[in-house]
């Protein structure tokens, strides 16, 4: 038993009167403790369960992200003139609307713009359909690829994905006591805000509850994060919806005063004032959703496609390719039916199994 660990667990266990909050540093000495395995499996989950009835800080989810980038994988920079869009999705997937981040990643890096994701597998607690399925399905394999490969394929194609199984195992740990726990920890949080690229970046989150956002302005701005968007998107990603009104915040860094969490400008996007219908499109069985994406890459009219108009609209004028939410949202239609996206694609699975091949060498058999 860690007796250092065990007075952290006091602290934010000891219920409303006197419990308290910990510091950034002590944030960062417990997550690395559970991550290392140097806390017992019952100082773990106590831990795991009191900080979610607690609730974490947006100081705590700072000092989280701190031992993350001690102890987990991070990209290199690469040249590229604006900063790399980070989109954290929640890692349990999607069980009621049908995802297209994988789009929008792509339709983004068709026109200059990086992209880098992160995710798993089927996790608890919802075990919803995640990213890496649906790259699967679209003929990119990010499974197999070590961190030296994910980062060539990144240089090259400007789409990146760390594959936390593989590129961090140390989370399996956590992952294993949500299933038991049945309960999402602050963890869970500080996932969508997780940057594992160690140049300039722009984070883009998903949120669910008001709170959380206010979490990530104060954690993003003690980390020296200048630039960053929060999304109130589908089922907690950084999918806009178009059934109801995408509430976005937008960081504004013209504050100089370092301790103050950096102002967002709020934004209201309104999915029928730009010619959209209301309708999310519900979650389909994973081969037919290949299928429709499929469709989208080819440009084929389509409610799907119209969320990717939607999506991939926004995120050009977000990462400042176009100037107007207007141009970009006919950027993002020329950048479909065009092919460019599909030749993005095509580009991205021809570089991941060439580096693959080149990996992991058939071996040559001979008849006599």
């Amino acid at each position: 038993m860690s007796d250092i660990f065990r007075e952290l667990l006091k602290k934010i266990g000891s219920g409303n009167h006197t419990g308290e909050n910990l510091t950034r540093r002590e944030a960062a000495v417990a997550t690395r403790m559970m991550l290392l395995g140097e806390a017992t499996p019952a100082q773990i989950g106590a831990f795991l369960i009191a900080h979610r009835i607690k609730r974490p800080t947006g100081e705590e989810l700072a000092g989280m992200l701190d031992a993350y980038d001690q102890l987990g994988p991070q990209l290199q920079p690469i040249a590229c003139q604006r900063p790399v869009i980070v989109l954290g999705i929640p890692y349990d997937g999607r069980t009621r609307t049908s995802p297209i981040s994988p789009i929008t990643a792509l339709l983004l890096a068709a026109a200059g713009q990086p992209v880098l994701m992160h995710g798993g597998d089927r996790l608890p607690t919802k075990y919803g359909l995640p990213l890496i399925e649906i790259w699967q399905g679209l003929g990119v394999d990010w499974t197999r690829l070590p961190l030296e490969t994910i980062q060539q394929v990144f240089e090259q194609t400007k789409i990146g994905f760390i594959y936390t199984p593989r590129h961090f195992p140390l989370t399996k740990s956590i992952w294993e006591y949500r299933e038991q726990l049945g309960k999402r920890p602050p963890f869970a949080t500080m996932e969508l805000i997780w940057c594992p690229y160690a140049g300039d970046a722009h984070i883009v989150a998903g949120f669910v509850h008001p709170p959380t956002e206010a979490m990530f302005q104060t954690a993003l701005t003690l980390r020296g994060v200048r630039k960053f968007t929060t999304v109130k998107g589908l089922e907690g990603s950084c999918d806009l919806p178009r059934d109801r009104t995408a509430i976005i915040g937008l960081s504004a860094p013209q504050r100089r005063d370092e301790q103050s969490p950096i102002p967002i400008e709020r934004l209201h996007l309104v999915a029928r004032e730009y010619n959209f219908s209301s309708k999310n499109v519900p979650l389909l069985a994973p081969e037919e959703l290949i299928v429709q994406l499929q469709g989208v890459l080819q440009g084929i009219p389509s409610e799907l496609m119209q969320t990717a108009l939607w999506n991939g609209g926004f995120y050009l004028w977000r990462s400042g390719i176009c100037n107007s939410l207007h141009s970009s949202l006919a950027k993002a239609e020329e950048l479909l039916v065009s092919g460019a996206v599909a030749a993005k694609l095509q580009q991205l699975t021809q570089t991941v199994q060439s580096l693959s091949q080149l990996q992991y060498p058939k071996i040559l058999t001979f008849e006599y």
